[in-house]
């Protein structure tokens, strides 16, 4: 089938190339993309700093919501005409894309595609490094970095719904604000002063079972400072910085944990359980409406380079998406 798809020449400079996509593999289904996430790794790829992996498709764009146009032999779950959101291993940003159909999510009538294609890279990321490496339980207090992203937007109404009690930050009292209605019970402003002593004033400091921490940099040492004894600290970006200087007596002392990942390295596997699980114990809260992915804008796919920009500015509130049947 017919396929434009986008295709950066250089880091600045954007070509549509046409082509035309094999039958999906017996364990994929084929997708007419209407909506792509976008993810701060597609900024990466586009500079040169995170090539995708070997097996992966070089063209950008790791999550698409859309119909289900042709299905593998081995596919039972999905039928042409489904409606999905799903994870891809890459070629996202194009009119057709291809993904495992254990990575796809049935949409329901209440959800758009704009919608869809901002839930599977936040709720994959939120469940493996949240509720796995993290060992989120009902009951624990979970710190949420960024609260205003698409991750972290997701991350805060997964981890309240769960039965946590939910800790966040953002860049601006109105964002705080906007966090806390998500159901965060106390939202920082990481711009307004130290860290630390907001939340030791708010009387969680050394108290936080869990942190998702998506920046790196000089926030670590804060992170070890605000972790309870035995604390799961789940390190998945590096905003700040690469390099951190840390107290290593803290992490004796506490007893700390700090783990990390990057999905694009997880196993097909690993991928395809975590979804079992999403599907078992998140989506039925997505479909009560507990849970809702938040859209900041929505561009066209040929103008890329500004939703990227937009990203890289760091102005928006929850996720980004473009629009891509306009490509065909």
């Amino acid at each position: 089938m017919d396929r434009h798809y986008i295709e950066f020449t250089t880091p600045e400079t954007v070509d549509v190339i046409c082509d035309q996509l094999p039958s999906p593999a017996d364990d994929e289904v084929l997708i007419s993309v209407h909506h792509a996430g976008i993810n701060r790794a597609d900024l990466l790829q586009r500079l040169g700093l995170y090539p995708p992996p070997a097996d992966a498709s070089p063209v950008p764009g790791l999550e698409v919501a859309g119909e289900v146009v042709a299905v593998g032999a081995r596919c039972e779950h999905l039928a042409v005409g489904a409606r999905v959101c799903a994870l891809t291993h890459g070629g996202g940003y194009a009119t057709l894309a291809m993904a495992r159909e254990d990575h796809c999510l049935m949409l329901p009538d209440t959800l758009t595609t704009k919608e869809g294609a901002a839930l599977p890279e936040a709720l994959l990321t939120v469940w493996y490094n949240v509720v796995e490496r993290g060992q989120l339980s009902a009951g624990d207090t979970v710190l949420i970095h960024g609260g205003s992203s698409g991750i972290g937007s997701i991350g805060v109404q997964m981890a309240a719904t769960m039965g946590a009690t939910v800790l966040s930050t953002a860049g601006s009292q109105a964002r705080c604000d906007a966090v806390s209605a998500l159901g965060a019970h106390f939202v920082a402003n990481h711009r307004d002063g130290q860290l630390i002593e907001q939340f030791t004033n708010a009387g969680y400091a050394g108290e936080i079972d869990v942190i998702l921490d998506i920046a790196g940099g000089d926030l670590m040492q804060a992170n070890f400072d605000l972790a309870a004894p035995d604390g799961r600290i789940v390190s998945i970006g590096v905003m700040r910085g690469m390099q951190s200087e840390i107290n290593l007596a803290t992490l004796f002392m506490k007893r700390l944990t700090l783990t990390g990942s990057t999905l694009r390295r997880l196993e097909t596997a690993s991928r395809a359980r975590c979804f079992d699980a999403i599907r078992e114990q998140i989506w039925p809260r997505i479909l009560a409406g507990e849970i809702r992915p938040i859209i900041d804008s929505c561009y066209p796919l040929s103008e890329v380079l500004a939703a990227h920009e937009h990203m890289r500015v760091g102005t928006h509130f929850g996720k980004l998406v473009m629009e891509c049947q306009t490509m065909g």
